[in-house]
């Protein structure tokens, strides 16, 4: 199962950054509320699922508390992305995700959560040299567009780090379980968040695009593919599992090519 969940991985958040933009784009939902919503929609797909049984045993309130954390900095990271994603392409952003490997290195050997092997680190040196070659092409940035990207890459910083705790304190917990309090604890931080911050109403009736991009965030990209992350982190190393912001960058640059007219792939990339 554990090759078939990584590539479900790889493809379905390869294919969120361009949904995210549809989301968040003209005629959409006002950015924090996109994010609040998706996560909401699928804290209560996974309360019911748990309520089956599925997500059995429950986590100790011991295992909460830092999972509670994870959910916090899982808002932050998320809300980065959407601020990012307001004035940069989804495939940018995803290829700024290339750095990610290299941060949780230093991330893992700082925490002491698992030892990092020599060529991993220097795996994780060519990629980000790689990321440089993809990002060269779209230096020509302008100053909202430079913040768009500093969002991004602080976003990664924060990924790593829900991700490190989540491999320490998630190793005996069910993925259903897991995914659900991390979700939880993200949309009750967010709403209120967006609330104060949104000045936009949520549009009504709601658009038929960025609603259907909402839905798919929050079933696909949130309930299947956070789930599936999380039973990676059980079963494999913490940098094995940084390689999917790799092979993501690949799948969203043809997405956003073939959805947005501005976006090209050129020889380079």
């Amino acid at each position: 199962m554990t090759p078939i969940v990584y590539a479900t991985c790889a493809f379905i958040w390869g294919t969120t950054w361009f949904a995210i933009r549809r989301c968040i784009g003209h005629g959409g939902y006002p950015t924090f509320t996109a994010a609040a919503l998706r996560f909401a929609i699928a804290a209560v797909i996974l309360g019911a699922l748990y309520a089956t049984g599925r997500g059995r045993p429950a986590p100790t309130r011991a295992q909460i508390a830092p999972l509670v954390g994870c959910g916090a900095l899982g808002a932050l990271g998320y809300a980065l992305v959407y601020l990012g994603e307001q004035s940069i392409s989804g495939g940018l952003a995803s290829v700024l995700y290339g750095t990610f490997p290299l941060v949780t290195a230093l991330l893992a050997t700082i925490g002491g959560v698992e030892k990092v092997r020599k060529n991993a680190i220097v795996g994780s040196v060519i990629a980000l040299a790689g990321t440089g070659v993809v990002f060269a092409d779209r230096l020509d940035v302008s100053r909202a567009q430079g913040i768009g990207v500093l969002f991004v890459l602080a976003s990664v910083v924060v990924s790593s780090l829900y991700s490190t705790i989540v491999k320490r304190v998630g190793a005996e917990l069910n993925p259903i379980a897991t995914t659900g309090v991390f979700l939880g604890s993200a949309a009750a931080i967010l709403a209120p968040v967006a609330l104060v911050v949104d000045r936009d109403p949520i549009p009504w009736p709601p658009p038929a695009v960025p609603t259907i991009a909402l839905l798919y965030l929050a079933i696909v990209g949130s309930v299947v593919v956070l789930a599936a992350y999380f039973f990676l982190l059980k079963r494999l190393s913490l940098m094995a599992v940084s390689t999917l912001v790799l092979v993501e960058p690949i799948i969203a640059l043809v997405v956003d090519a073939i959805g947005e007219r501005e976006v090209k792939l050129d020889a380079r990339t």
